[in-house]
């Protein structure tokens, strides 16, 4: 493939991979909801997001520590563990029953766990992705029907904020993210540029080098975030290139795109789409669609809305710079719900929660 070829495949399978996340986790909804998996007594309380906020904080500086004193296959084990748990939670309610002990799903503990044992014996990019979106599907349904409309949109604008200092002030978000890619964990969505991309054969992290081929970790072309699907899982990477074979492209727009793969953290789906989830569960307006889609017009809007930062968030990192993706994308899932929640006749107050 050329060069644009290569862009246009990578750019769709991101778009593919945020809709795989979004359309799950509304599928999601009433199955979880029935099965009692909201997470919190009081979903409009606002201090929940604080509550989440601070729990981001801790995990974080925890995973830092681990990196730090060489704990990261603690880190890498507690992650396949949260994927399993989650995949557990969303084959509970779609695989039937044909095989029970007590009141358990056989064949869905049996899934999870195989779930869990491709992570952690085959992690090629496939495998990575298809948890990734199971993972990220489950988690923003959870957190979604756990969070009221108030609680959600606070908890995307300070997580927007968070993440813009974290990458962009004390960059201590690409520390975590050069370490995390180097476990090979769905805390990352892997975008291939070549058909021939092996991220098992890719060895460690990839490295990161500046124009003279030196290398410098700042000088990655990353999208860091600070988020992933949960408190434990926390430290999604971002989108990041991996130069396995020609190495780094820098902003120079004249040089060839010579990036394998392209990575972006699995919090960059989950959080915004937790809005989503919130606005099609805890909002009554209008809905959109046929059959297939029905869903409130300030979800779609809130979908819309993310796919559209996410568009400007991949065209500013493609020109090779670090970036924080979740200002592009929280703040475009939050315009989007709330175009989308005037246009079908919900006032701005009941829109807020307030």
């Amino acid at each position: 493939m050329n060069d644009r070829m290569r862009v246009l495949f990578a750019v769709g399978f991101v778009v593919v991979l945020f809709l795989g996340v979004q359309l799950g986790s509304l599928a999601l909804i009433e199955p979880f909801d029935e099965s009692g998996h909201q997470a919190v007594e009081d979903p409009e309380n606002p201090t929940n997001s604080i509550v989440y906020f601070g729990i981001i904080l801790v995990a974080t500086a925890l995973m830092l520590a681990a990196f730090k004193y060489e704990f990261e296959r603690l880190i890498q084990a507690l992650i396949i563990g949260v994927s399993v748990m989650i995949s557990w939670f969303v084959f509970t309610e779609f695989i039937p029953p044909v095989v029970t002990a007590g009141s358990m799903n056989v064949l869905a503990v049996l899934a999870a766990f195989g779930v869990g044992g491709a992570l952690l014996f085959y992690p090629e990019w496939y495998v990575i992705d298809l948890a990734g979106v199971l993972m990220g599907a489950g988690a923003a349904a959870l957190f979604g029907i756990s969070f009221g409309l108030l609680p959600a949109l606070l908890l995307l604008a300070v997580l927007a904020v968070y993440d813009a200092i974290s990458v962009y002030g004390t960059e201590h978000m690409l520390d975590l993210a050069e370490g995390v890619m180097d476990l090979k964990i769905p805390v990352v969505l892997v975008i291939p540029t070549t058909l021939s991309y092996s991220y098992l054969a890719a060895g460690s992290g990839p490295e990161t080098l500046d124009d003279a081929d030196e290398a410098e970790p700042n000088d990655a072309d990353t999208t860091a975030t600070a988020n992933s699907p949960t408190p434990e899982a926390n430290g999604g990477t971002g989108a990041e290139p991996a130069e396995t074979a020609a190495g780094d492209t820098t902003a120079d727009d004249d040089r060839e795109f010579d990036r394998d793969a392209l990575f972006i953290g699995l919090g960059d789906a989950v959080i915004p789409t937790i809005l989503v989830v919130s606005a099609a569960f805890f909002l009554e307006a209008d809905t959109v669609g046929g059959s297939l889609l029905m869903i409130n017009a300030p979800a779609l809007g809130a979908m819309v809305g993310t796919l559209v930062g996410l568009l400007v968030l991949l065209w500013m990192v493609l020109k090779g710079r670090a970036h924080a993706g979740l200002p592009l994308l929280n703040g475009g899932a939050i315009s989007g719900y709330l175009i989308g929640a005037l246009a079908s006749g919900v006032s701005i107050m009941t829109a807020l929660g307030l």
